[in-house]
Parts: C-alpha cells; sequence; structure tokens
C-alpha cells in the first residue's frame, strides 16, 4: 500500500480558499480502508514514523484495567 501513496509534488496549484474546500468530493468517492490508510500516512509522515512498521500499544503506559461496580 505504501507505493500507492507517493507524494506527487506536481499535483499541486495555487487556489482560492473557496475552491479549497471541493476536495471533499474527491475523498468522499474514496472507501473507507483507503481514507484511513491516507491518515495513517500522513500520521506517519508527521511524526516522522515508518509507515510499514508494527505499532504497539506500550503497556508500561496504557493498560486495561477491570472496575468493579459497587
Amino acid at each position: 500500500m505504501a507505493e500507492l501513496l507517493k507524494f506527487d509534488r506536481t499535483s499541486f496549484r495555487i487556489v482560492s480558499f473557496e475552491d479549497k474546500g471541493q476536495n471533499v468530493k474527491y475523498w468522499l468517492t474514496k472507501s473507507v480502508y483507503e481514507r484511513l490508510c491516507a491518515s495513517w500516512y500522513l500520521t506517519c509522515a508527521s511524526y516522522n514514523l515508518p509507515y510499514t512498521a508494527d505499532h504497539k500499544v506500550d503497556r508500561s503506559v496504557f493498560g486495561i484495567r477491570k472496575f468493579l461496580d459497587e
């Protein structure tokens, strides 16, 4: 999937503020899976994470506790 999400710098142009919101129609044509993959790719790019790595939850920080109803 990483090869599908290459950053194409030639596809950008300067647009007005009113025209900027028109990409919603494009993303609504994509499946939920494709939208989630694109958002994960952008998250990895923002935080400099490897896209294909298996990210696990650090159990020393996050855990599940069972609350007893009293």
